[in-house]
This record gives structure tokens, C-alpha cells and sequence, in this order.
């Protein structure tokens, strides 16, 4: 019997854990398929004030006042169940301190709710008009990397391509052996020059600091979403997505000028621009070695992104969705 795909095997998690916590799965839109399967739902949960966006009486942090409506996030990532817990925690306290974070849905008890293996959790649904600026983007990250270290059992970000690693090791069908091989050297050798470099002081990362995991609210302000990545460690781990953005999706000169511009430093002057940026190529491999046996766009993907690091090709365009 041929294999679900990864989609169909999202939804039907979808579908059996709302079943079980009383939430209504009708209506799902499948709103991402990466290193989650997110969902929208316009159910709201048990004892959720929909008029009010949350409970009778609650606050608002994290976007406009909600419909009701809720993002179900079903993680893919073998260390989700270890990790979600921090994630939910560390997006609560940055709410509670008026960061601007989405939140999860408190009403819905004991998450991240485990199914089958996989780590479910519900957040608040922000309403969301128009795309967001790098240079809001940088606002934010300057906000959050002045933020406190929370005291929450925070990973340390001592090995970015851990999951590259781990992919490659485990799912040989969708590598050739020479694919396997390559990966292999090229991941230990970035690996080291990695543990080289001369960061700066640990800060609170956001992890995946990518222009899309930025919302831009109806009334124009933002929040950062996705905290799944959250650790401690070197600022320039969150920096250099947007940089990697100009070289692989797209975004322009003028978008990276105005990240730097708001943050307040440009990572392009410091010596370990080069490696840096290596290292986040090879890290934008692993979700689609991850995917590819069960997602059709990381199977298309896969191979534009291989054969463009194994030529040495820094300028290839990548994608993130199929290309229209």
C-alpha cells in the first residue's frame, strides 16, 4: 500500500487530536508544510471568549484581538517533544513582559499534546495584512536580544547542524551514496569552522529569525511567531537568515541595508560572514532531506539545493513553495 503523504498524515493527527480534546477540525486550512504541518482552525477552544480573543477578561499580547481562531502546530522534528515545552514557556514569558510574540492557547491543557509521536500545540491565530519589513525585522530582534535569558531549561545553539546531521544519517532512501558521503564531510568540516568562530556574548535566540515568521498585524505593528528554534546563543545566528534571504530567496540589497540599519550592525563586516553563511546553506538542507519521502515539494526541492552546493553555486535561487 503506497505511503501517506506527509500532508495526510498531518491532517489525520489533526483530526484525532481535536477529536479528543473537544475542538472542532472542520474547515482545516493547511497553512505550511516544513518542519511543521500548520494549520488553521476556526474552531475556538473550550472556554475561549470569542468575542473577547482569549479568556473572559484576559489580555490581548500577541497580535490584535483574535477571532477565536487558533493555529495548530504538528511538529516533524525528532527532538520536538523534548524541546516544546521550553518553546511554550519562553512564548508565554515574552508575552507576559509585552514582547511582541504570538501566544499559545493556554485554554487547551497540557500541551504540547503528544499523538502518535507527534508534538501538538495551539496557538492564538493573529490576524495578518500585507508582509512585514526586514526593517521591522530588525527592530525586533534588537528588542529580543536585549531581552533576559530566561531561566527555563534553554538549549545552548552549540551545533546548528545537528538536524542536517541526523537527516542524512536516517534517511538514506532519498540520498545517493555519494550524495550521503559528500554531506557527510562537508557537515563536519562546516561543523568545525562553526566551533571557531569569534561570536559575540550569548543572547536569547529566536532561532529561525526568517522575514516569514514575522507577522504584520491589521493595524500594522508585528510579532514574531515559530519559536521552535529558541536557544541560547551567538546573535549571529539570528542575523544571518536575513543576509542568506538576499543570496538564496530573493530579497534585495536594499532589504538587507535596512535589516542592518535597524538592528544596528552589519553582519557583513565581521570575519566570519563567509562561514556563517555556509553553514546556513547547508542548514536550509536538512527539512528537505527530512521531507522528501513524503512531501512532493521537498523532492523537487532537494535536488536544486544539493546540486547547487555540491557545484559551489553562492548564488542559485532556492525556494521556499513551489514556484508559480
Amino acid at each position: 500500500m503506497e505511503r501517506p503523504s506527509l500532508a495526510e498524515e498531518a491532517f489525520e493527527v489533526l483530526r484525532e487530536v481535536c477529536a479528543r480534546i473537544g475542538v472542532d477540525a472542520r474547515g482545516a486550512q493547511l497553512m505550511r508544510l516544513r518542519s511543521n504541518a500548520v494549520f488553521k482552525l476556526r474552531a475556538t477552544a473550550p472556554g475561549w471568549d470569542r468575542a473577547g480573543g482569549g479568556r473572559a477578561g484576559g489580555d490581548t499580547a500577541g497580535g490584535d484581538r483574535a477571532s477565536g481562531e487558533m493555529v495548530v502546530r504538528i511538529a516533524t522534528a525528532p527532538d520536538a517533544l523534548t524541546r516544546l515545552p521550553v518553546v511554550l514557556a519562553v512564548a508565554r514569558w515574552l508575552a507576559d513582559r509585552g514582547f511582541p510574540t504570538v501566544r499559545p492557547v493556554d485554554e487547551i491543557p497540557g500541551q504540547p499534546i503528544v499523538h502518535e509521536g507527534r508534538a501538538v500545540t495551539f496557538w492564538r491565530y493573529v490576524p495578518s495584512r500585507g508582509r512585514p519589513t526586514t526593517r521591522q525585522l530588525g527592530r525586533v530582534l534588537r528588542s529580543l536580544h536585549r531581552e533576559p535569558v530566561p531561566q527555563m531549561g534553554l538549549r545552548t545553539l552549540t551545533d546548528p547542524l545537528a538536524e542536517v546531521r541526523h537527516a542524512v544519517e536516517q534517511r538514506a532512501e532519498v540520498l545517493t551514496p555519494g550524495q550521503r558521503s559528500w554531506l557527510s564531510d562537508r557537515i563536519e568540516e562546516l561543523t568545525g569552522r562553526w566551533r571557531d568562530l569569534d561570536t559575540g556574548a550569548p543572547v536569547l535566540l529566536h532561532g529561525d529569525a526568517w522575514i516569514d515568521n514575522l507577522l504584520r498585524c491589521q493595524d500594522g505593528h508585528v510579532v514574531l511567531c515559530d519559536w521552535d528554534g529558541v536557544a541560547v546563543g551567538p546573535r549571529e545566528w539570528d542575523l544571518v537568515h536575513t543576509y542568506h534571504g538576499q543570496r538564496r530567496f530573493g530579497l534585495s540589497t536594499d532589504d538587507v541595508d535596512g535589516f542592518a540599519h535597524a538592528y544596528g550592525s552589519d553582519l557583513r563586516q565581521w570575519p566570519g560572514y563567509g562561514t556563517l553563511m555556509e553553514v546556513r546553506d547547508m542548514y536550509a538542507v536538512g527539512i528537505h532531506i527530512r521531507n522528501a519521502a513524503g512531501d512532493p515539494f521537498s523532492r523537487q526541492e532537494l535536488p536544486r539545493r544539493l546540486d547547487s552546493l555540491t557545484r559551489g553555486d553562492g548564488h542559485a535561487r532556492w525556494y521556499m513553495a513551489a514556484p508559480a
